[in-house]
């Protein structure tokens, strides 16, 4: 059972122990680690993790509060040189919380609290959902729905209160947001710009601030550059 999982913490010498640490247990794996709260957040907008390691005292955003604004809810270590804040942490429902500095022999007892609650959650879902991967959305244009195959989309377009979906065929309009329609798609689709969403199966080429699809170009805004890159390597 593999635990994919994220690691935030906005001192440098900290983050590069926890990475280290993660690495060591083998049913961890790393999609990326963040120095700032606001970037791991827009990673999160596209990718689902099952857990993130976070420091609380953070500028810009503590790590208490990130957790309250998420709409998934994975689980949560918290590490922290405050102890005062390990009330607010178990308040949160996290799975445990580590005092700085780290050591990894309670960093192992934290890593197996998280296996376990992880194969209880799997053992709950298997018994009462049936996971089924969709390869079509359903989007609304006009006064109808049109089914779109995942397969054919080559990129999505944000105008105003539109979304333009090209694909391989034609171009769609639809008045569902971006949020609205990402749910219906795949964890391969992912956003490079505040007004492009993409499935990064039709990448034919990326430089350094720009995607190219097919013979159209596409920005790579600098919000959502990191999220992207971390996500593709």
């Amino acid at each position: 059972m593999k635990i994919k999982c994220i690691a935030i913490d906005d001192e440098p010498l900290a983050l590069e122990k926890l990475v280290d640490y993660i690495g060591q247990v083998p049913f961890f794996e790393l999609l990326g680690s963040f120095e700032n709260g606001l970037d791991a957040l827009v990673f999160l907008q596209d990718t689902d993790v099952d857990l993130i390691f976070l420091d609380i005292q953070m500028p810009q955003i503590l790590g208490t509060q990130l957790v309250q604004v998420l709409t998934k809810k994975p689980q949560i270590i918290f590490s922290t040189a405050y102890s005062e804040y390990a009330v607010d942490g178990f308040e949160l429902d996290v799975t445990d919380y580590l005092l700085k500095p780290l050591n990894f022999r309670r960093f192992l007892q934290a890593s197996q609290k998280a296996l376990q609650r992880a194969k209880n959650q799997g053992v709950k879902k298997e018994a009462t959902v049936e996971e089924v991967v969709k390869d079509y959305a359903f989007v609304k244009t006009e006064n109808r729905l049109v089914k779109v195959m995942l397969d054919d989309i080559l990129y999505i377009e944000g105008l105003k209160d539109y979304l333009s979906i090209y694909t391989s065929s034609e171009r769609i309009l639809t008045l569902q947001s971006f949020a609205e329609l990402q749910s219906q798609l795949s964890s391969d689709f992912v956003r490079i710009h505040k007004s492009y969403l993409i499935p990064i199966a039709k990448i034919d080429e990326i430089e350094k601030n720009r995607v190219r699809i097919g013979d159209k170009y596409l920005p790579i805004g600098e919000t959502y550059r990191k999220a992207f890159m971390t996500k593709i390597n």
